[in-house]
């Protein structure tokens, strides 16, 4: 079969189908249900006639891994990523986030974006080739891992556990656009201790909170030290997602006549290639030398929670000019008949995705480019049907291109 042939062979209906099942699985991370999902696809893609693994996690977990090993010699090897915990179903769905409902429009579910319709594409992908009985020279690595949302955990293991390939495409989503710079994020705790009074002498006292008033919009606006280019700092963000103050480390707030002496704030930054955990913190910390000296007997302590939390998600990027940037980018102009917009795209360049540990890693060239994005993490998650049948036949087309068929 030629290409045209291979793609129109491709079973529309299986391919939401599946999907509908992968959502129906109750997959929060470090669940049972995450687990049962991994048994799944390991059972699906043992049934394909992929060599199949289940890999261990730290955490009792369980990383899904099937290979089709090439034959004849030649040929690249390809590596699709994608994760199977989800984030929690939150208030404000109209439709049931478990049954995998399907319109004229979109497929629904709690997942479906972030990031099972990615995940089902490229099983449905191979599937076709191997159903259509495609030979392939180079071996095609199908990855499902569990821990993305807790910093790649289950990614690192898989690598540590010498999972690798000539390239890979990570299935995060993008909205079928070719991202090949995405920033590195760092998760933080800044604690700020003042000197409390009544507030009759409120002029005596350090306020914590006026500080913290003080310091929150400096850190959102931040950008940091050390940008390459001018791609580079467009992915600098710093942000305050918490705030908690009152009086002591307990945060005691039964007693709101006394300034507040003590506020906790969390926060993340956002960092690219070439730029540094150390070199952010010390940036971040530079402001806060300046806040003490603005308000003097001010104390201020800035914590990476990376250090005792999870890993840190580092940066990831990649040359346009990487034969896997180019295969992707001819299998999405076969099929929509245009350039695909390519480069650092944001808001996904924004997000913390597995690419940057085959990046970091293995120097590994890969893209990240996926279905779903618009309507992630909100109620009523959902993807163009349109978006994910597009992208079961770009990855075709890319294994294709990459792993090179086998001539009759």
């Amino acid at each position: 079969m030629n290409s045209e042939q291979l793609l129109a062979s491709i079973d529309d209906e299986y391919c939401l189908s599946f999907l509908a099942r992968m959502v129906q699985h109750k997959s929060y991370s470090a669940t049972d249900g995450e687990r049962r999902l991994a048994e799944y696809m390991a059972s699906q893609m043992q049934a394909l006639g992929l060599e199949t693994q289940l890999q261990p996690v730290p955490g009792d977990r369980l990383n899904a891994i099937g290979t089709l090993p090439g034959v004849g010699g030649g040929g690249n090897s390809l590596l699709f990523n994608g994760h199977l915990d989800t984030n929690p179903v939150t208030e404000g769905w109209t439709v049931d986030p478990w049954e995998g409902k399907i319109d004229d429009e979109f497929i629904y579910g709690i997942g479906v974006s972030n990031m099972k319709a990615g995940d089902a594409a490229y099983f449905c992908a191979l599937k076709t080739l191997i159903d259509a009985g495609v030979k392939l020279k180079g071996d095609v690595i199908l990855t499902y891992v569990v821990g993305e949302l807790q910093g790649g955990v289950g990614t690192i293991a898989a690598i540590e556990q010498g999972i690798k390939a000539d390239y890979f495409i990570n299935s995060e989503p993008t909205d079928v656009q070719a991202l090949t710079m995405h920033a590195g994020s760092l998760m933080f705790t800044i604690e700020l201790t003042g000197d409390t009074r009544h507030l009759s002498k409120r002029e005596e006292a350090v306020d914590a909170i006026v500080a913290a008033i003080d310091l929150i919009p400096q850190i959102n606006a931040m950008t940091f030290t050390g940008a390459e280019t001018a791609d580079h700092l467009k992915i600098n963000r710093g942000h305050i997602g918490s705030i908690h103050g009152a009086l002591g480390r307990e945060l005691q707030d039964w007693r709101p006549p006394q300034v507040a002496d003590f506020v906790r704030l969390k926060g993340s930054a956002r960092f690219a290639p070439g730029q540094t955990v150390d070199g952010v913190l010390v940036d971040i910390q530079n402001l806060l030398d300046a806040l003490c000296v603005k308000y003097p007997g001010l104390q201020a302590e800035l914590i990476d929670d990376g250090k005792r939390d999870r890993p840190t998600m580092l940066p990831f990027e990649v040359s346009s000019e990487s034969p896997i940037v180019k295969a992707v980018g001819r299998a999405y102009r076969q099929i929509r008949g245009e350039d695909q917009p390519t480069g650092v795209i944001t808001p996904p360049a924004f997000y913390g995705t597995d690419a940057a540990h085959f990046y970091q890693m293995l120097g590994m060239e890969g893209i990240v480019c996926g279905p779903g994005g618009k309507f992630n993490t909100m109620p009523d998650e959902r993807v163009h049907i349109r978006d994910f049948l597009d992208i079961v036949r770009i990855y075709l087309l890319a294994i294709l291109e990459i792993c090179q068929p086998v001539e009759a």
